[in-house]
């Protein structure tokens, strides 16, 4: 039985995009491979200046549990690991490749394993080695979710084709062109981790992809869930309690509740890994907003600088007053497009001065608004008063670790408080303190 999780709000969803078919962008003169494309640690480089590297072969490798390695998307000549602009606004070590224009692989395609044999097992370090991380936008290193203690026991396996964020429509486009790998990599993952159930969870917004996913050859126990539209529908926590009911408690885990979930484009990317070898190298992004010349649906190799992009599908027809790596209710803003691609990048957004005013913050009124529209139960309006009176002290008694981030406070708020800034401010100095200690 679907449930409504609580809160949320109903953004108008601007899938103008949803018809377009997925093109391939081509390599750029240089690539920047960033070293952070995921949670958790940055990932330590193992090759240097001058190197020839093979496309797929490893240039970085994991620096923790909680980390992610990188692979070449082409082969070229490393030119050297050097600060680049970062999509969160930061200077990050990236790997300078220079293409040499032959694509040219190298053996990492032997150790696929195109028969199935070796198990699951043999399946979690495949998807480790090949640096799968979360292509939702979060980009958690996806070998950590299939890993859970034994203490929790896996009973469902959640693919996340619901792509709530407006604008956004790459997922849409991948279950609808290239629907098998995400029911291979769905099964795989079902059987990684034992479950015997399996939910491919869509939006009404896109009854294409569900008609397409219901033609398909599913695992026993499958079902496709058609959810309401609304946002953060995506969610994991809030998705698992309209699928099942079930709610992840306060600074828990979907395994606590028996349930993993995994983007649509990251079981594909298993499903490759683990029955051609291929490491991830490229994702599928959706360039949108209203500047852009070009918008429509298309595959990146990693590294790819953001200003490539924007050149190869014809420019922007004005100046740019808002740039947005990602949704416009999670991603980041941008100062540019001196950045370059990541696994995390699901989106390239582009506003011109018109379509949007800057917020004009005022004080609270309490109406309530923003505690009616959080998802996760909290207070955002109290949370923001303490943020924004430096009581940081306090955060920790209203939950604020258990904010997701997803900017339905602000976006519903008729005081233009940005209220997620104040959050996603009171967030990082905890963090502070904490490694301070």
């Amino acid at each position: 039985m679907k449930r409504m999780f609580h809160g949320g709000v109903h953004p108008h969803d601007h899938k103008e995009t949803r018809d377009l078919a997925i093109v391939q962008i081509p390599l750029p003169d240089e690539l920047a491979v960033s070293l952070s494309q995921h949670i958790g640690a940055p990932a330590r480089p193992i090759v240097s200046r001058g190197d020839r590297v093979l496309k797929y072969q490893p240039i970085a490798e994991p620096s923790g549990f909680v980390s992610a390695g990188l692979h070449a998307p082409t082969s070229g000549t490393v030119k050297g690991i050097e600060p680049m602009p970062h999509p969160s606004g930061r200077f990050i070590p990236a790997i300078i490749i220079e293409p040499d224009g032959l694509n040219e692989a190298g053996d990492t395609l032997k150790h696929a394993d195109p028969d199935l044999e070796k198990g699951p097992e043999a399946w979690k370090e495949m998807v480790r080695n090949a640096g799968i991380v979360g292509m939702g936008g979060a980009a958690f290193p996806t070998h950590v979710k299939l890993n859970p203690p034994k203490d929790k026991p896996i009973d469902l396996v959640v693919a996340n084709g619901v792509e709530c964020e407006p604008f956004l429509t790459a997922d849409h486009r991948v279950m609808l062109e290239d629907p098998d790998p995400i029911i291979g990599g769905l099964r795989l993952a079902m059987e990684i981790v034992g479950a015997g159930r399996a939910i491919v969870a869509i939006e009404a917004n896109k009854p294409d992809a569900a008609e397409k996913i219901r033609s398909m050859d599913l695992p026993p126990g499958c079902e496709v869930d058609v959810l309401p539209v609304r946002y953060p529908q995506g969610a994991e926590k809030q998705l698992i309690f309209a699928l099942t009911g079930r709610q992840v408690p306060s600074g828990g885990l979907p395994m606590d509740v028996g349930v993993v979930v995994q983007n649509v484009g990251t079981l594909a990317a298993i499903h490759e890994a683990v029955t051609t070898g291929r490491p991830l190298v490229e994702r599928v992004m959706t360039l949108g907003g209203t500047v852009p010349k070009g918008p429509g649906n298309y595959r990146v190799v990693m590294g790819t600088p953001l200003s490539h992009i924007i050149e190869t599908t014809g420019g922007l027809q004005g100046p740019a007053a808002r740039i947005i790596s990602g949704g416009p209710m999670m991603g980041l803003p941008l100062s540019g497009f001196e950045s370059s691609m990541t696994k995390g990048t699901s989106g390239l957004l582009v506003f011109g001065a018109r379509d949007f005013r800057e917020l004009q913050s005022r004080p609270c009124i309490r109406c309530g608004s923003c505690v009616r529209a959080c998802p996760v139960h909290l207070l955002p309006h109290t949370l923001g008063n303490l943020v924004e009176w430096d009581h940081f002290d306090e955060l920790e008694e209203y939950h604020i670790r258990d904010c997701i981030e997803c900017g339905c406070c602000t976006y519903i708020c008729p005081a233009d408080r940005n209220l997620v800034q104040y959050i996603r401010q009171g967030k990082a100095e905890l963090l502070a303190r904490s490694r301070s200690k």
